[in-house]
Formats: C-alpha cells, sequence, structure tokens
C-alpha cells in the first residue's frame, strides 16, 4: 500500500499530476480541487489510494487524508468503484457528501455523473450508519494557480472526464462563464458547471 508521496511536482495536467519521489515520476489521478493546489517545480505531500486491478496499478491522490478516507469508504457500498468515488468528489465536498447521506439526499447524490437515484438511495442505505456526520473541518476549494490552463479548458476536460459529451460540456461553461471573474476558481466553477447540467 503506497500512503503518500512527497516530492517535486514535475507536471499537472487536467486530471493527473506527476510527482517525482526519488527519481521516479509517479502519476496521481485527483480530482480538480486537488490539482488547482498544486504548482509545477514545488514541493507537495499528497495522501493516497492505490487501486490494483488485473491489468493495472493505479494510483490516486487526495489534498487530505479525509478525501482519501471517504474515498475509500464509498467504495464499500455495491456499484461505486474508484471512478465513480472520484467523481463524487469532485462534485462534492467530503462534508457535502456526508451531509446528503447522513441526511438521505438523494437528489444531491444525483448531481454526480453515474449516480441515479437508485443508485444514491443504494448508497445511502449502504453507508448511512458509517458515513459519519460532516466534520466542518474540510478545506476551502484552492484558488486556481498562476499559469494554469485556461479555466474554461480545464472545466471543460473535467466535465468530458465525468462521463458528459463535449456539447454538453461546452454549454456548460458558456452558462457560467460570468462567475469566472479574474482568479477562475476550478473546483467552485466546476461544480456550478454540474449544478448547471442537473438542472437541463
Amino acid at each position: 500500500m503506497i500512503a503518500s508521496v512527497r516530492g517535486k511536482v514535475a507536471a499537472v495536467s487536467l486530471s493527473t499530476a506527476v510527482v517525482e519521489v526519488g527519481g521516479i515520476g509517479i502519476e496521481l489521478l485527483c480530482t480538480p480541487n486537488t490539482l488547482a493546489t498544486l504548482r509545477t517545480g514545488e514541493e507537495a505531500h499528497l495522501p493516497t489510494s492505490l487501486v490494483v486491478r488485473e491489468d493495472s496499478l493505479t494510483l490516486f491522490g487526495f489534498t487530505d487524508t479525509d478525501e482519501r478516507t471517504l474515498f475509500e469508504l464509498l467504495q464499500t457500498a455495491s456499484g461505486v468503484g474508484p471512478k465513480l468515488a472520484q467523481a463524487m468528489l469532485a462534485v462534492l465536498s467530503p462534508d457535502g457528501i456526508r451531509l446528503a447521506i447522513s441526511t438521505e439526499d438523494a437528489k444531491t447524490l444525483t448531481k454526480v455523473p453515474g449516480i441515479g437515484q437508485k443508485g444514491a438511495q443504494r448508497v445511502i442505505l449502504e453507508l448511512k450508519d458509517r458515513i459519519g456526520a460532516p466534520t466542518g473541518t474540510a478545506s476551502a476549494p484552492a484558488a486556481a494557480q498562476p499559469g494554469a490552463a485556461p479555466w474554461r479548458d480545464q472545466v471543460t476536460e473535467a466535465l468530458i472526464g465525468l462521463g458528459y459529451n463535449a456539447r454538453d460540456a461546452d454549454k456548460a461553461v458558456t452558462a457560467i462563464e460570468p462567475e469566472a471573474g479574474d482568479q477562475a476558481n476550478i473546483s467552485l466553477l466546476l461544480r456550478a458547471a454540474l449544478r448547471t447540467l442537473s438542472k437541463a
């Protein structure tokens, strides 16, 4: 089990980061919120979760151990794999997920691409007694890093990565453009775009 990685950030893309550890570049799959905290050339320390499959080893990186713990807990629910658990953390904060499950708010969970009404109810049923109450300690979404790719491209690619088609993603990004301002916060804009898509 690789519990965490520490090293210089070698690259940041729309869905991954590469961290140099002992001369080896380790690729991590991360949510937009986590990626927004990373800057190329700077030191980073990310809690991680290794997902082992017959044909792959995939390392997921997180802002903090709370995100990692929730990521692993979500996968214990029927029908929730690592990609869907990561999508849940991209759309909702850890406390947002806890609140939705503890209050049986299936509608909030269905904002996540890949979760329908039945899936949301199943997640609530299986995790309600284990998820715990919101902690109130979740870190605030980070501001976008200087020199990052234009926010439109980042949010569009993130939406496509979550399962939306390019046309719908582009429409959602255009709809939230007035919210971007001078300092685009990728995490907040992604969540705003997802809210727009959930109303469509």
